[in-house]
């Protein structure tokens, strides 16, 4: 990883929502808990886990969608604060997970995509607007003509296309990426894919790629993070997390990765982690992994395990390893 100054950094992000559990009683949902990582400018950083276990709540709370319960922000060195967040809108952007309810069906797609620029007072007149919105369609693949058509009109792909663009129209540093082709079928998934790596080398962009396929995240990523009840357990570049997966959930994980080669996939073992997730009201003590884990010790269930360097870049929690 480069030596230089990250782009994004998150320092111990918590983000607890209350609930309600009986009369004029609230129980915290630890739906993140202690997460820290940096992306460096020009990164993919993939973000993976079992659905429920807050990658998603990282990204809004990241973004400050969600206001965090604790921790910090740190965009382009300076911390994200009520100060400096409309800058911090504008140079960082989201493209939401489902394409048809993150498109606003009483506006055309022209005016979609103008939203960023009005908001931002990014073009002096509504000349400079029509091409801007015109050049953004065309970016992603879609015809400038169609700015007048609405939502409803376009196929999935489509839609988050128009997501896409409407994400780049503030022209953005950092974009946060929400299972964006997890809605979409395969082949469409991986033009949206080529899109974004395209567009990540054109224009210089970082992404937090958030997804639950693991071969999808290998390919774009240059390191993966992986999560689980809140916590990220393992964090290494994309290729030794492969090759080298150390704590038990990535191996459990790697491991359900389905593979095109029959003799391989004949050859590999699949790991079946036994019993439920726990709820994130009512943790386990110590190591919140450690119910479903084949190595568990009663240091597991007593000391809860730091993120801590084994390897040149490769950090997990695991009491284990």
């Amino acid at each position: 990883m480069s030596e230089n100054k990250p782009l994004v950094e998150v320092k111990n992000l918590k983000q607890y929502f209350p609930v309600t559990t009986g009369f004029l009683k609230t129980t915290p949902l630890k739906a993140v808990d202690d997460v820290s990582f940096t992306i460096q400018k020009g990164e993919t950083l993939g973000l993976v886990g079992e659905s429920g276990c807050g990658k998603t709540t990282v990204g809004r709370s990241l973004l400050h969608l969600y206001k965090p319960t604790s921790g910090e922000v740190w965009f382009d060195g300076k911390q994200v604060s009520k100060d400096s967040m409309s800058e911090f809108r504008r140079r960082a952007q989201m493209v939401f997970q489902d394409p048809y309810s993150s498109l606003n069906p009483r506006m055309t797609v022209g005016d979609i995509v103008a939203e960023p620029i009005d908001i931002h007072k990014l073009c002096k007149n509504r000349q400079e607007r029509h091409e801007r919105v015109q050049e953004l369609l065309r970016i992603v693949g879609i015809s400038g003509e169609q700015s007048t058509r609405y939502a409803h009109e376009f196929s999935g792909g489509q839609r988050q296309r128009i997501g896409i663009a409407r994400a780049l129209a503030s022209n953005p540093e950092f974009i946060v990426c929400d299972e964006p082709v997890s809605a979409l079928d395969v082949s469409i998934q991986a033009q949206v894919i080529n899109m974004l790596e395209d567009l990540q080398e054109q224009m210089g962009l970082s992404y937090l790629f958030i997804a639950h396929d693991l071969s999808v995240v290998k390919h774009i990523s240059n390191r993966i993070a992986v999560m689980y009840l809140g916590k990220m357990v393992e964090l290494a570049e994309s290729n030794e997390l492969h090759h080298h997966p150390l704590h038990p959930y990535t191996v459990s994980l790697l491991s359900a990765v389905p593979m095109p080669d029959p003799q391989r996939a004949r050859e590999s073992h699949r790991i079946v982690l036994q019993g439920d997730v726990p709820s994130p009201m009512n943790l386990p003590s110590g190591c919140s992994f450690r119910t479903r884990c084949r190595f568990a010790t009663e240091k597991c269930a007593q000391e809860c395990p730091k993120m801590r360097e084994v390897g040149p870049g490769h950090f997990v929690a695991c009491h284990n390893v």
